[in-house]
C-alpha cells in the first residue's frame, strides 16, 4: 500500500453573491435589504445625529426636573434635633403643637388614661 498526494489544485468555495438594496427616506438612508441565496435580511441604519439629539433632550429634561424639584422642595417643619446633658431633647425651630378642639381622643389615650399636655405661659425664645 502506498500513499500519494494529489497535485492538482482544489478550487476554494466561492461565497454566495449578495445584493444590497438601500432604503431611502428622501435623501436619508434608513436601512438596507440584503438579498442572498439563503434569504432576505433587513438591516436598519443607526442615525447617530438623531440619537445624540434625543440624548441631549433627555438630559436637559432631567436637569430641569431636578432643578424644579430642588426649588419646590419644602423645608423641614422642625429644625435640628439634639440631645443635651441628662437625656433631654432640644428641638430648634419647633413651635407649640396645634390644639385641635373638639377632636376625639384616640383609643389608646382612653385606654391608658392619658391626658393632653398643657403648657402654660409663653415659651422662651431660643438664642441663636
Amino acid at each position: 500500500m502506498s500513499t500519494t498526494v494529489a497535485t492538482r489544485p482544489v478550487p476554494a468555495p466561492v461565497p454566495p453573491a449578495a445584493t444590497v438594496v438601500p432604503v431611502l427616506d428622501g435623501e436619508r438612508a434608513v436601512g438596507a435589504w440584503i438579498v442572498t441565496h439563503d434569504g432576505v435580511v433587513y438591516r436598519p441604519v443607526v442615525d447617530l445625529t438623531r440619537l445624540g439629539g434625543a440624548l441631549l433632550t433627555l438630559s436637559a429634561a432631567v436637569v430641569v426636573a431636578a432643578a424644579t424639584a430642588a426649588v419646590t422642595a419644602r423645608r423641614p417643619a422642625v429644625g435640628p434635633v439634639t440631645m443635651g446633658p441628662g437625656g433631654w431633647v432640644s428641638v430648634r425651630g419647633a413651635g407649640r403643637p396645634r390644639v385641635r378642639p373638639g377632636a376625639p381622643r384616640p383609643w389608646w389615650a382612653r385606654l391608658l388614661g392619658a391626658h393632653p399636655l398643657v403648657v402654660e405661659g409663653t415659651p422662651r425664645r431660643s438664642r441663636k
